[in-house]
């Protein structure tokens, strides 16, 4: 029995099912191309086929609007010292809520759905994305501990697949 009341029945049942077939691929804790990629937590973007990738190629971080949090940059540094991350993405992408609402619609919106009052947290929504990216790059390309790594900006379309360069 659970002990979380049958919340996660359905995927631990799926989980059941995907180790009867497992197959340790017996991968490396680093990453393989060398890559780390900060993209949105938004479910209808796929990391690793977006950019080619498989499993152990890159380190993938996500969070809402794919913000460089300084969570991020911690995660940034473990990665670069540690995982053999030599190059890093940020990758936003279209049709953001991040980028689509202000703070206050994301907190009323939150309110209005049952939630608590979140003033209290910054969302870090952005109006212009394009310039939310390149602010983003420049925060790491100037973090003292991630010197000389080499930071790149994209946008992706959730509806072409393509990837756009943002100029930082």
């Amino acid at each position: 029995m659970t002990t979380f009341g049958g919340h996660f029945d359905d995927v631990l049942a799926a989980n059941a099912l995907h180790a009867e077939m497992y197959v340790d691929p017996d991968l490396m804790a680093t990453a393989a191309r060398g890559l780390a990629v900060l993209t949105c937590m938004d479910s209808r973007i796929h990391p690793l086929p977006m950019l080619g990738l498989e499993p152990g190629d890159a380190k993938v971080l996500r969070n809402a609007g794919a913000r460089v949090t300084e969570d991020v940059l911690r995660t940034f540094v473990l990665a670069k010292y540690l995982l053999g991350v030599e190059r890093i993405m940020i990758v936003a992408h279209t049709s953001c809520r991040m980028t689509t609402n202000s703070e206050d619609d994301v907190h009323q919106a939150i309110r209005e759905a049952g939630g608590p009052d979140t003033r209290s947290i910054s969302f870090l929504t952005a109006a212009d994305q394009y310039e939310a990216v390149a602010m983003d790059v420049q925060r790491v390309r100037s973090w003292p501990y991630l010197t000389g790594v080499p930071v790149g900006g994209f946008i992706y379309d959730l509806r072409s697949g393509v990837l756009h360069e943002v100029d930082s």
